[in-house]
């Protein structure tokens, strides 16, 4: 992802979420050099991934494919390209939240190994004032690759 990719990104943000990033965070996940990706498809963006890596752990920050194209793989291949690159950098182990009123995120990463480990009281903003986050994780060892289900 590059400054450039911004309005596109942003474009997606703004139709997948009731509350969406603004622009400043992420440019400032940009400026702090956090690996941040976009996916194209016929040259144009239709999803993106950002995490954050430190201390042998990685945290996705955001992941997300633009509403039209859901329910593809696309998301999925994602996720499994941050795994990749935080198990790439020697991270031991990957935290993500995501809202409990996401379903489809919810399975997605159970399939693909997270576990649930906790939950963020208030963490998110809702319409009716705000909504817990789970935590989930995943232990990053050597053959997890060999054990994820197939696309």
């Amino acid at each position: 992802m590059r400054e450039s990719d911004l309005d596109d990104v942003m474009a997606i943000e703004q139709r997948a979420y009731p509350f969406p990033w603004t622009r400043g965070i992420f440019r400032d996940c940009l400026k702090a050099q956090y690996p941040s990706w976009v996916m194209t498809e016929h040259g144009c963006v239709i999803g993106y991934g950002i995490i954050s890596l430190a201390a042998g752990e990685a945290h996705v920050l955001n992941i997300c494919t633009a509403p039209e194209r859901q329910g593809r793989g696309h998301g999925r291949r994602l996720l499994r390209a941050l795994v990749g690159m935080a198990r790439g950098q020697h991270a031991e182990r990957i935290f993500l939240e995501v809202r409990p009123s996401n379903p489809p995120a919810i399975a997605l990463y159970h399939s693909e190994g997270f576990n649930e480990i906790g939950r963020r009281p208030r963490y998110y903003p809702a319409r009716d004032g705000r909504e817990d986050a789970l935590v989930m994780a995943m232990e990053l060892v050597s053959d997890d690759i060999t054990r994820m289900p197939p696309l």
